[in-house]
């Protein structure tokens, strides 16, 4: 069945993955992003594919971009079936290096973006009585890392989001909700934090630098060689299964090293359901 589905940041990896593996799907296809500049790798990426893709700008640190993203979807094709929430941004610094600056920047681009996203979508997935929000996470949202304190404390709050959502907003509207857990993705998530933490002063001179020196290379050396890192396509293929399945997920990995990394948490839960269940016989039964 063909869904409408609206994507956030895909102007690189996973989100040009995500919006083409829709579209080839056969999905109406909303592929959003902050810059429309940026749209040139999703548009070849959708002609090599021979897919039809609707590009659209989105903020999501602008809470009038989103509405007014979301109220042109509406307009154009009707409805919105899928909500895809993709766009974020990774950071590694610890917690005493951080400024207060960056701490708002990492929670406003990874959760609070998010929520601006649902807060639009969700008066029209209600009215339907259908609908699915997916969000991409991190293992980091499940296990704290080091130097990503900030970082996973954002895709903690996802998490928590999501779940709290799921435990009485779906079975009283008919309205999924799915986080993603991805391990990480070949060549774009590292060479990314390795950038920021370039861009916000580099390896600082202090006691944290050895700690910092031996993470960053044990981060690139499993990315050469390890089986932690998957390419962006393995990840969407894992949110199209989400998407194509009557009773999905409420949390999901997306590799065997992830379930592997997380299982001290996932184990007895795999896929959120008997926790959604519990939490609805414990306040709402």
């Amino acid at each position: 069945m063909s869904k409408v589905i609206l994507i956030t940041g895909c102007s690189s990896g996973l989100g040009i993955s995500l919006a083409v593996q829709s579209a080839r799907a056969g999905h109406r296809v909303y592929a959003t992003m902050r810059n429309l500049a940026k749209r040139d790798a999703l548009d070849t990426a959708a002609s090599d594919a021979g897919v039809s893709i609707d590009v659209l700008q989105l903020d999501v640190q602008d809470t009038v971009s989103v509405d007014v993203c979301v109220d042109a979807v509406l307009n154009d094709a009707g409805r919105i079936d899928v909500l895809i929430n993709n766009a974020g941004a990774g950071f590694v610094r610890s917690t005493e290096q951080a400024s207060e600056a960056d701490v708002q920047w990492v929670m406003d681009v990874n959760f609070m973006g998010v929520v601006r996203c649902v807060k639009a979508v969700i008066p029209h997935f209600r009215k339907q009585r259908s609908g699915h929000v997916v969000s991409i996470s991190s293992v980091g949202g499940l296990v704290g890392q080091p130097f990503n304190e900030i970082y996973c404390g954002a895709k903690f709050a996802v998490e928590g989001y999501m779940e709290a959502m799921a435990s009485y907003i779906s079975p009283s509207f008919g309205i999924n909700f799915t986080v993603v857990e991805p391990g990480g993705i070949t060549s774009e998530f590292a060479s990314s934090v390795l950038k920021q933490v370039e861009e916000t002063g580099g390896m600082l001179e202090d006691e944290y630098l050895p700690i910092l020196q031996k993470y960053v290379g044990g981060s690139q050396n499993r990315q050469s060689g390890g089986d932690i890192y998957q390419t962006a396509d393995e990840v969407a293929q894992v949110v199209m299964g989400c998407i194509a399945s009557d009773t999905p997920p409420i949390r999901t990995r997306t590799s065997q090293w992830g379930e592997a990394f997380c299982g001290l948490k996932t184990d007895l839960d795999p896929d959120g359901k008997k926790l959604q269940h519990h939490v609805i016989a414990q306040f709402l039964s």
